[in-house]
């Protein structure tokens, strides 16, 4: 990320670049040191001791700006040279309104999609609105007291943060030039089993923002098309083993097989990505559910 900020087409005395780092246990440190001895870029660097999680080190940084406008991206990410500049554009100088960039995977990891790693793929307006590739005016991100750490101390923080500020008024817009790649991550068995699980945390903010309730939840349930026919799978599993009911179980079934049960690209079924996909989805379908109970919403 670094390297791409550097290589910005905005005049560098006209932004600051803030790093947060979040109590890194790698060479984070002696990377921003060597970059703080390039003199190329207006660099500050806050440290934590202990990890605050994503809202309430963006909040830090966000606070130590001085900028009128704040731009947000994460360290696994490549922003392109027209970003900053496209994202000031589309802000306008206007106090309520903020920008979502377009984010894709980069492009030299691409190929290294598939069941075992994930990317983001934002290329029109994402309700979710991630603060991979956002941007918020400083006066409004005063006026909301920025991301709501305590509430989603994991994950919802971003999209909780622009939820509230389109409550508040504030119009949001997509800037497809503000762009930015990111990193494809790939992940072990128990990576995946670790995120999918993280999920639940943020099942209230379907409880806080009905607006997000019915734009976002499929039938104002399901957290997603895969949940919703992970679902019918699992019905289809319960039912008695009766040929009467087989035509039936094919029937629900089908559409996560369909999707879940074959590699991109191949016609031919993959066991072991139904096998995967068949634990993930239902651990993460649990812990909506679980994360859902105290908000009295249920969210699947």
């Amino acid at each position: 990320m670094l390297a791409s900020l550097r290589a910005q087409s905005l005049d560098r005395d006209r932004f600051e670049v803030i790093v947060v780092d979040d109590a890194s246990t790698d060479t984070t440190p002696e990377l921003l040191a060597v970059e703080a001895d390039r003199c190329e870029l207006r660099l500050r660097v806050l440290r934590h001791a202990v990890s605050t999680g994503p809202g309430g080190s963006r909040n830090d940084g966000w606070r130590m700006s001085r900028a009128p406008l704040v731009a947000f991206t994460d360290d696994d990410c490549v922003a392109s040279p027209g970003w900053l500049q496209q994202g000031l554009a589309a802000w306008g100088g206007n106090p309520e309104r903020f920008v979502q960039g377009a984010t894709t995977p980069i492009a030299a990891e691409s190929h290294l999609l598939g069941h075992t790693a994930y990317s983001y793929d934002v290329t029109e307006r994402d309700d979710d609105f991630q603060t991979c590739n956002m941007f918020y005016p400083r006066a409004l991100l005063d006026r909301l007291g920025g991301f709501d750490s305590a509430a989603f101390p994991d994950v919802g923080e971003d999209t909780d943060l622009a939820w509230r500020a389109i409550e508040a008024g504030a119009e949001p817009v997509f800037a497809p030039g503000a762009a930015a790649e990111h990193a494809v991550i790939e992940m072990d068995f128990r990576r995946a089993l670790r995120r999918c699980w993280s999920w639940g945390g943020a099942a209230p903010l379907y409880f806080r923002h009905p607006a997000l309730r019915r734009e976002r939840l499929l039938y104002r349930v399901f957290w997603n098309w895969q949940h919703y026919t992970a679902g019918r799978a699992w019905i289809a599993v319960l039912l008695p083993w009766s040929p009467a009911l087989w035509a039936l179980k094919a029937w629900l079934a089908a559409p996560w097989l369909a999707d879940r049960a074959r590699d991109p690209g191949s016609r031919s079924p993959s066991a072991r990505r139904a096998a995967w996909f068949a634990v993930l989805d239902t651990v993460e379908m649990v812990s909506m559910v679980r994360g859902s109970v105290a908000s009295g919403r249920l969210v699947v």
